[in-house]
């Protein structure tokens, strides 16, 4: 398969993936023409692996996990663009998107990778190169989290509904 071909039918695959890890559409653009950059530089040796699809997402988690570690550098949408970025954007009542999105990196990218993606602990492990307990420790941690937060928020309305 050639990159042109590989970057038109998993690009779309990547952007939802990169806008769930990172809950910002514009931020997800920028990490998959970051990422489908380097794979054209070392495409010859991507193809020759048995899933490209998987070896990108890893490049994908590690530039989503490395992101703040550089320096940002601040961008201003363009006119139009900025539009379709908010209509793609989650409904911003959607709670439990909210609430992944104040998560620490790690273990969103957990959660990501186990509820969207699919992937077993050792999958985990591999693209994110860690070892399987340390997943299943991060996995543990948000799903705690998580639940502290909806039981706190569904306990806060209602509340708020019987005043």
């Amino acid at each position: 398969m050639h990159f042109e071909e590989f970057a038109t039918a998993r690009s779309p695959a990547l952007l939802r993936y990169a806008t769930l890890l990172s809950h910002d559409p514009e931020q997800a653009r920028d990490l998959v023409q970051e990422t489908l950059t380097r794979a054209l530089v070392k495409w010859n040796r991507i193809e020759r692996v048995d899933e490209p699809y998987a070896y990108v997402r890893r490049m994908l988690t590690n530039e989503y996990l490395s992101w703040r570690r550089r320096r940002r550098v601040a961008t201003v949408p363009l006119t139009g663009a900025h539009e379709r970025a908010v209509e793609q954007r989650a409904d911003p009542g959607d709670d439990l998107w909210n609430l992944l999105a104040e998560l620490p990196r790690q273990q969103r990218a957990v959660l990501v990778l186990r509820y969207y993606e699919g992937l077993t602990d050792n999958e985990i492990a591999d693209v994110m190169r860690c070892r399987a307990s340390t997943v299943r420790a991060y996995a543990s941690r948000a799903l705690a989290t998580l639940r502290v937060e909806i039981t706190t928020e569904t306990i806060r309305n209602h509340q708020e509904a019987q005043l």
